[in-house]
């Protein structure tokens, strides 16, 4: 049985690759789909060759080199062994481009689903890619004409957080599935996704929602659990909930974001919010030398410019961010009604829904 490789690096690319393994297997229920990634591909029907967690900050990335070299060359060999129809690619650029190269060396078509960041950096890598990608599918809008203009055949797929929104609740329905109060203001706190992030932002980010309890009596703060994180409910004096961000960011009035995904998810919902992101000095350090771009919210990035306030570094400071975010629960207030614009105005460049069909249509097509 001819098989596709579908390759994953960590939680986001997990749930992408989850999608599309369920479309190709409607449309291509005769090949076998592998590949790497975690449970939801799993659950898809995607035979694993290795759990992958994913590896943030540049220092960290050291750590997981020999294990990846190991399983560059085990994919390298299961492409070579001539039963690989499609390799398909789920971001994590450094180690998929490499994976990418072995594919073009054998023959092999390679479809690059969600691809590198090389608007913001190491625009270099885009020669390489021209190199090795036989099609891209792309999910930021103005990735499709910078990447054919760089000789990568790209296409427009729309953004796949629209297909888990089209069955949002309002907000009262949302309120009432995750057993927040009805007729309470309500703060939503999302930390991060890794270990790391949350070791260094998750303290601030409970400062910040304890200024605003203070300042804004009867306040109800929820902090939303990603699935591949525990927290210690000695560091969290409010309500968690896990798995469920669209429906907290519909069911709050104001949110916190760490930089990220959940800032389209808050331009989806509908939720106002700052974006905050912190990392170690050295990855900062290297970060600000090879970051090209002014914003590091994709909500800003985007929209082309700042509709939610960013505090990066430093500039991370509780109650900097807490005065920030005071005026955007007052429904009346122009700060408010400004923000929601901007968050509409990027909802409408998002695309529409059906990105996993349509990448799945692709990869149809190129495992002939």
């Amino acid at each position: 049985m001819r098989e596709v490789l579908i390759l994953a690096g960590e939680a986001s690319g997990d749930l992408h690759g989850a999608a599309l393994a369920e479309q190709l297997h409607a449309l291509r229920p005769e090949l076998a789909l592998a590949g790497t990634g975690g449970g939801r591909m799993r659950a898809a029907g995607v035979t694993l060759l290795e759990q992958m967690d994913g590896v943030v900050g540049f220092l960290a990335l050291f750590k997981y080199v020999p294990a990846h070299i190991s399983l560059y060359r085990r994919i390298r060999e299961r492409i070579r062994g001539g039963n690989v129809a499609l390799v398909v690619l789920i971001d994590y650029g450094f180690f998929n481009l490499k994976v990418g190269a072995a594919a073009k060396a054998a023959g092999v078509p390679v479809l690059y689903f969600i691809t590198p960041q090389v608007w913001a950096s190491r625009a270099g890598r885009m020669k390489a890619m021209a190199h090795v990608i036989t099609r891209a599918a792309v999910i930021l809008p103005f990735e499709e004409s910078l990447l054919r203009a760089n000789g990568i055949n790209a296409t427009f797929v729309g953004h796949p957080l629209l297909d888990r929104a089209l069955a949002l609740p309002d907000r009262a329905e949302a309120r009432r599935r995750l057993g927040i109060p009805p007729d309470k203001e309500v703060l939503a706190l999302f930390p991060g996704s890794r270990a790391g992030e949350i070791k260094r932002l998750l303290d601030d980010f409970i400062a910040v929602g304890r200024l605003l309890e203070r300042s804004r009596p009867g306040l109800h703060v929820v902090v939303s659990v990603a699935p591949s994180v525990e927290l210690d409910p000695a560091r969290v004096p409010f309500q968690m909930i896990r798995s469920a961000s669209l429906d907290i960011l519909r069911a709050a009035d104001v949110a916190l974001c760490k930089s990220g995904t959940t800032t389209l998810e808050a331009a989806v919902a509908g939720c106002p919010c700052a974006i905050v992101y912190r990392t170690g000095k050295i990855d900062y350090a290297i970060a600000k030398r090879i970051v090209t771009i002014p914003f590091i919210g994709l909500l800003n990035i985007v929209a082309g410019r700042e509709v939610a306030p960013e505090f990066v570094q430093d500039a991370f400071e509780p109650m900097r961010v807490a005065d920030a975010l005071a005026p955007l629960f007052d429904r009346n207030a122009p700060e408010r009604a400004a923000m929601l614009a901007g968050l509409a105005e990027v909802r409408a460049k998002l695309g529409q829904p059906g990105a996993a069909a349509r990448v799945a249509q692709m990869a149809s097509e190129l495992a002939k």
